[in-house]
């Protein structure tokens, strides 16, 4: 999105982009989605943030389902497992880059940096909550900026010799004058189209359907979810493994390596977890079309929050969009998201260079570690393709992911 919107189309200077990030990531659910409906809402209001928002997840939507379908009925054959095991590695290289782009635009000061080290560490090491993180960030880039003035400005992509500012000025963006007959409004509508269908579904199939906890704990983790899908995958996996018994043990990787492949947030991992939940557990309904419904009813719990609360709140945040207070927090806040970005790649490394991992307490320090000979020559080399064919050759993900799913299908059909 940095790339498209910022750099490429121009539609957006580095400034606003910036500034409707760290909103984002204050908020709970895919911080991705957001942005997307945000940046559509600057562009063309309400229908833009509508359009922007609905496109970003449907692609990705579409090809999990695709997915889950041929999980469920092919999940155990040597093409799937061989898909998987060469996509798990080329997803430790796109999250690697994520770290190194976002850090060469974000980390500007040596604090930045030093904020960004220190909640890696917070977060790998001493498994400190990430929303404790992300509020400490934007407290210390607050208390900070009263000795180091850099953090009180957002350094715009147009403000230096990276690039021509962008083609929509800033006073060309779309603004709505906030106002509390605004808000009720907006309240209003969203939460009926949030929780509308979901009545007709318990109604129609009973409260204590499959589909009723669906929506229960989707709805819920629409709600917890700081720091996009693996801050709340925890939560998620302990719920339909050990509460409801929808997934087997391990399970939940597989789903998430699905997710990873697809376009769009990585949340959509919910809509798997919800599709095979309904599956194994249809009630009266045919077990495909249980399939469609669990996982059309986490999509909707899901994201239809995501466009409540941009809408519902971003005409505050441009009215505050040169408060120096809150540039300096938010500031904090971006160097934060370098560290949580690099944490989330060293779990996913973890579990995918090896077969086991062991966690080691000592005191406040919470640090996994892997099983050195339970090493993945397979998985090591693939990750070192991927980095060379993204940071060498300049690939971009969708085709890393293509070559690698390819060279892991080979070999495991070899072996």
């Amino acid at each position: 999105m940095q790339h498209k919107l910022v750099d490429e189309k121009r539609w957006i200077g580095q400034r606003r982009f910036l500034h409707a990030l760290n909103y984002c990531m204050l908020l709970p659910g895919p911080e991705a989605q957001q942005l997307a409906i945000y940046t559509g809402w600057l562009l063309n209001g309400t229908l833009g943030g509508l359009i922007a928002g609905i496109l970003f997840v449907l692609p990705g939507m579409i090809a999990l389902l695709a997915l889950t379908i041929l999980y469920l009925a092919a999940g155990d054959t040597n093409l799937v497992i061989g898909l998987f095991a060469g996509l798990a590695p080329a997803v430790i290289a796109i999250v690697i880059q994520a770290v190194y782009r976002v850090g060469k635009r974000a980390l500007t000061h040596g604090v930045l940096v030093a904020l960004a080290v220190a909640s890696f560490l917070a977060l790998a090491v001493f498994a400190v909550p990430f929303p404790v993180v992300v509020i400490g960030a934007g407290a210390l880039g607050w208390v900070l900026s009263r000795w180091v003035p850099a953090l009180r400005t957002l350094k715009g992509h147009g403000d230096t010799e990276d690039g021509p500012p962008p083609l929509i000025s800033d006073d060309a963006l779309h603004a709505d004058r906030p106002s509390a007959r605004r808000t009720v409004r907006y309240l209003a509508v969203g939460l009926v189209l949030w929780f509308f269908p979901v009545l007709l579904v318990v109604a129609a199939l009973g409260a204590s359907s499959t589909y009723a906890d669906i929506s229960r704990l989707f709805s819920v983790t629409a709600l917890i979810s700081f720091g996009g899908a693996y801050a709340v995958l925890a939560y998620v996996a302990q719920q339909a493994v050990q509460v409801y018994g929808w997934l087997l043990p391990g399970e939940m990787v597989k789903g998430l390596a699905l997710a990873e492949t697809t376009p769009g947030p990585l949340i959509m991992v919910v809509q798997w977890v919800a599709g095979v939940a309904a599956y194994r557990n249809p009630g009266p309904l045919d077990p495909w079309a249980a399939m469609l419904l669990g996982s059309l009813l986490a999509t909707w719990v899901t994201f239809v929050p995501c466009f409540l609360f941009i809408f519902l709140g971003a005409p505050y945040v441009e009215r505050l969009r040169h408060n120096t207070h809150l540039t300096a927090a938010l500031t904090g806040i971006t160097a934060a998201v370098v560290g949580v970005i690099a944490s989330l790649a060293l779990f996913f490394s973890l579990h995918t260079l090896f077969d086991s991992t062991l966690v080691h307490d000592w005191g406040p320090i919470h640090l996994e570690l892997p099983v050195l000979d339970t090493w993945d020559p397979l998985a090591f080399a693939l990750t070192g393709v991927a980095l060379a064919l993204m940071f060498w050759r300049g690939w971009s993900p969708l085709r890393t992911l293509g070559l690698c799913a390819t060279l892991g299908l080979v070999a495991t059909l070899v072996s």
